[in-house]
């Protein structure tokens, strides 16, 4: 018989906020694949379970997936979990639950902790629609892109941010979303010192700019309140198209690059880079 594949969340702080279903699978499976192994084994230890274990992370994934798959194949059980929260959540569990399905192997998902369901929960903004978008690009002309585009997205939005990236995110926010923007900042969660800031963009940068940054941080923003009639043509143009338009209209390539640097927050070198090409 084929062998099951059970995603198991794990606590993302206190160790009590694991499930008996999951502490059963835990000790029932043949194997547990693990982000980091030695986190994992400190869970293990806690919870009294003796498993063999087999590292399944971001950078070995091409090369311990198919290993995983050809041991399901062959009938043995398996737990995949994270350091700290629901697999396939922002890590590479994604690609082993889709190579299990793509060969005909069940998937278990049992219920758990996720940070940002946590931070959602707390935020004290709208959980009706949200669009979750994890980690955003660490190159500062990738990451402002991705937040012109969620500029009028009027779901409420949910980043995952690494502390030294925090202050950089968050003024870049301000600058494109607008100081008013209401926003919930959440670290050390369902840990002791478990913090909500719930503030706007404004005030958010001036919290953290003199301030000692540490922890993990999920940022829940308000989403989009402004009219759709506000939002011109260009609003939903990226860089080289905004330009290109503008250059059609008759503007200079000079003045467009000038004007689109000045629209998006953006320097002009970061726009005339990206448009090199265009004549």
């Amino acid at each position: 018989m084929i062998g099951k594949l059970y995603i198991c969340a794990t606590p993302i702080g206190n160790l009590e906020d694991i499930t008996l279903r999951t502490i059963n699978t835990l000790k029932e499976v043949d194997l547990i694949a693990a982000e980091d192994t030695r986190h994992t084994i400190k869970l293990l230890n806690h919870l009294g379970i003796s498993k063999p274990l087999i590292s399944y992370h971001e950078h070995n994934k091409e090369n311990k997936g198919p290993v995983i798959i050809q041991k399901l194949l062959d009938g043995e059980s398996i737990a995949l979990v994270s350091d700290a929260g629901m697999p396939g959540i922002s890590d590479p569990g994604e690609d082993i639950i889709k190579l299990a399905i793509q060969n005909n192997i069940e998937v278990i998902v049992l219920p758990g902790p996720s940070a940002f369901v946590n931070a959602l929960v707390g935020s004290g903004l709208s959980t009706s629609r949200f669009s979750f978008e994890g980690f955003l690009e660490r190159d500062k002309k990738e990451r402002k892109k991705q937040l012109e585009n969620l500029k009028y997205e009027d779901k409420t939005l949910i980043f995952y941010e690494s502390p030294h990236r925090l202050t950089k995110m968050l003024e870049d926010m301000m600058n494109i979303f607008g100081e008013d923007r209401k926003v919930s900042i959440c670290r050390e969660l369902t840990k002791r010192y478990e913090e909500y800031i719930r503030t706007n963009l404004k005030e958010a940068v001036s919290i953290f700019k003199d301030r000692e940054i540490k922890g993990e941080f999920v940022l829940i923003v308000e989403g989009f309140k402004g009219e759709k009639e506000e939002i011109n043509e260009y609003d939903n143009l990226n860089i080289r198209e905004y330009v290109s338009k503008l250059m059609r209209d008759g503007v200079s390539k000079k003045d467009a690059i000038k004007h689109v640097a000045k629209e998006r927050n953006l320097s002009k070198n970061d726009v005339y880079q990206e448009v090199l090409d265009i004549k």
